[in-house]
């Protein structure tokens, strides 16, 4: 379609088809409005597909508030609440898409997330909603009761226009800063955005004692001590750990990595649950390096064992020296050097405040009219689902309220 041979005024819409955006389209478009959906892309869901492995985890059962990050932790809960991965499993069952459930709640697709970029374009149709794709976006304007919205292929009116825009992660894709030129076009605060559950670097030092260990894997705890949400302590993470040609990455990595900030050190319990030097503890006991790699290769690989021990080696083997070298194996600290950045993040924390929002229909207090949804919202989700699940919950808010 182009704008040209097809009308130019809509009563909403949407920028960006991702998650968020095709769910609100879908919603606004079944309540009878007419809506354009147009993201600058060659097709939808781009994000879509490539999630998961290509399984796309498509929201987890366990989604609560709790797992998710914003200056303000009440923010998402009213979306969250009105809008639940039930939901959206309804919606999968519906279209007959196989679906499996791994660990921890996360619900993936058993063939591919294909059928869930499938499924929402379906959804369209039905709902008569219009895509355009191809077209970029340059700038949005109020002009009396209305919105115009100035695209690389002209100019569309609308009476409500929703960004669904997206974050800074993975540019090679597209992603762009155009959500957050549209808020402060309107006046609307930016929570400074920044890379999140993406892998840490290692300072130069701890590369040198740790990166040739590369694709060695083990389950620890990852915390950020210094980091809060609200007025208590982020919380800990018990997954898998991944030493990488540069850093950290894994699951527990990428999880703390939401929290950290710059010259913050992170910590691992690298033996959760364990009391691995306990035997070294009698007064007969062998209390050698040699000894302590051989109880250590219990909970981690052998020469990631090994090196620990070598980088920890107490000053003596007396039983407070072997008593302290336990502590610091539950307690590994380092500080990072930062992170991959943009380029592996999987989400972009900060963004619009949600100050500036309406909890319920994700409108712009400051212009109504004007929503904002999704990644491009300072709600940031955690490794697992989340992120996807607060798409489609405030895509569906906005979606009921345009």
């Amino acid at each position: 379609m182009s704008l040209e041979q097809d009308q130019q005024s809509y009563d909403v819409v949407v920028l960006g088809a991702g998650a968020a955006g095709l769910m609100c389209a879908i919603e606004a478009g079944k309540r009878g409005r007419r809506v354009l959906l147009l993201d600058h892309a060659e097709r939808v869901g781009k994000k879509i597909i490539i999630s998961g492995g290509g399984r796309c985890n498509f929201t987890n059962l366990r989604t609560t508030p709790a797992n998710y990050i914003s200056e303000n932790q009440h923010f998402a809960k009213s979306a969250l609440a009105r809008y639940t991965p039930q939901d959206f499993l309804a919606l999968i069952e519906k279209h007959k898409i196989l679906w499996h459930e791994k660990t921890l709640g996360q619900l993936f697709c058993d063939r591919s997330a294909q059928q869930v970029t499938t499924m929402l374009q379906a959804e369209c149709r039905e709902a008569g909603v219009v895509i355009l794709l191809e077209t970029a976006v340059v700038s949005v304007e109020s002009v009396g009761d209305e919105f115009v919205v100035v695209t690389t292929r002209g100019q569309i009116t609308a009476g409500a226009v929703v960004v669904a825009t997206g974050g800074l992660s993975i540019p090679k894709m597209g992603a762009t800063g155009i959500g957050y030129d549209v808020a402060r076009a309107f006046g609307l605060r930016i929570v400074e955005p920044r890379a999140a559950l993406v892998p840490l670097v290692f300072s130069p030092e701890d590369e040198v004692r740790w990166c040739d260990l590369s694709g060695l894997s083990a389950e620890v705890v990852a915390s950020a001590p210094a980091a809060k949400v609200g007025r208590g302590a982020a919380p800990a993470f018990r997954e898998k750990m991944l030493v990488t040609h540069r850093g950290l990455s894994g699951p527990a990595v990428l999880q703390v990595s939401s929290y950290w900030q710059p010259g913050q050190k992170v910590v691992f319990d690298l033996a959760p649950g364990r009391e691995v030097f306990d035997l070294m503890m009698a007064p007969d006991a062998i209390r050698e390096p040699e000894a302590a790699t051989y109880y250590l290769r219990d909970v981690l690989p052998a020469r990631l064992a090994e090196r620990w021990v070598a980088q920890n080696i107490p000053p003596d083997w007396k039983t407070r020296s072997v008593e302290a070298m336990e502590a610091k194996l539950h307690r590994w600290e380092f500080v990072p050097a930062g992170t991959e950045g943009y380029a592996k993040a999987e989400v972009t924390a900060g963004g619009v405040s949600t100050a500036e929002l309406d909890s319920t229909s994700m409108e712009a207090k400051k212009a109504p009219g004007l929503y904002f949804i999704g990644e491009v919202v300072d709600v940031t989700g955690h490794l697992g689902g989340y992120n996807f699940q607060w798409a489609w919950a405030s895509g569906a808010a906005a979606g009921r309220a345009v």
